[in-house]
């Protein structure tokens, strides 16, 4: 079994209220890390892009874990790669344990644009999506992150900004049968859904929640506390967890 901890919108803006809340969620992520195969963080890392903010995210966020990363669209790409240093795109392969019947590959790319709240995912980055697919045994299972939705979820704050031009992946994605699924970030809310057939999970936001329509009044909901996912991979199948990070 694989297990992927994915955590989603960081939003680093230079107060301890959201450095708080991404301390307790690493805490606890660190203290479950011999079960944990791959730390996955899909974007909204800083609130406004700037030098500061991801300076504060790799002060914050240490752990043993591998980590694989993209951005969102509170992120600006030049200043990350700088800072951070790691490509928009890439992949995280974690080795088949006894008993798997075949590895994983952990496509993350960069659903973001330029001045944009909204997603898409452009036919460059789906030309690497299908390279990096093609270029591995079809045994191995393929895990594609990002971090605008492309379905509608029922939030219209969201869904106004959520990713476009989905049709292109999703036929991308029917033609790749070893895609177990999608995981993304943006909507700040626990939630899953489907896309093209296969499961569409979406990581709590850590630094706030977002409220549902008939939640009450106003947008964010403070009460909530920050939360995790679990993606375990059991054969070709995919089940998701999603916990409260608490401190010790």
């Amino acid at each position: 079994m694989f297990v992927v901890a994915h955590i989603s919108d960081l939003h680093f803006n230079g107060t301890e209220y959201n450095r708080r809340r991404n301390e307790i969620t690493v805490d606890y992520l660190n203290r479950c890390a011999d079960g944990i195969d791959v730390l996955l963080i899909t974007g909204d890392i800083a609130d406004t892009g700037s030098p500061d903010q991801y300076r504060e995210f790799l002060a914050t966020i240490r752990t043993p874990l591998p980590t694989i990363a993209t951005i969102g669209n509170h992120d600006h790409l030049p200043t990350y790669l700088d800072i951070v240093g790691r490509p928009e795109n890439s992949v995280f392969d974690v080795a088949a344990r006894a008993g798997d019947s075949g590895d994983l590959r952990i496509v993350a790319v960069d659903s973001s644009l330029p001045d944009s709240s909204s997603g898409l995912i452009t036919d460059d980055t789906l030309d690497f999506i299908d390279t990096r697919i093609r270029e591995v045994s079809s045994s191995t299972r393929i895990l594609l992150a990002f971090h605008h939705p492309p379905v509608i979820l029922h939030m219209p704050v969201m869904d106004v900004i959520r990713q476009t031009g989905e049709k292109r992946l999703a036929d991308l994605v029917r033609s790749h049968p070893n895609i177990v699924g999608l995981v993304c970030g943006h909507a700040h809310t626990a939630a899953v859904t489907s896309f093209a057939g296969k499961p569409l999970c979406l990581a709590p936001g850590v630094s706030s929640t977002l409220k549902l329509p008939f939640e009450g009044a106003g947008v964010i909901d403070p009460t909530q506390p920050p939360s995790v996912a679990f993606h375990l991979l059991d054969d070709d199948r995919l089940a998701t967890h999603f916990r409260v990070a608490t401190g010790e």
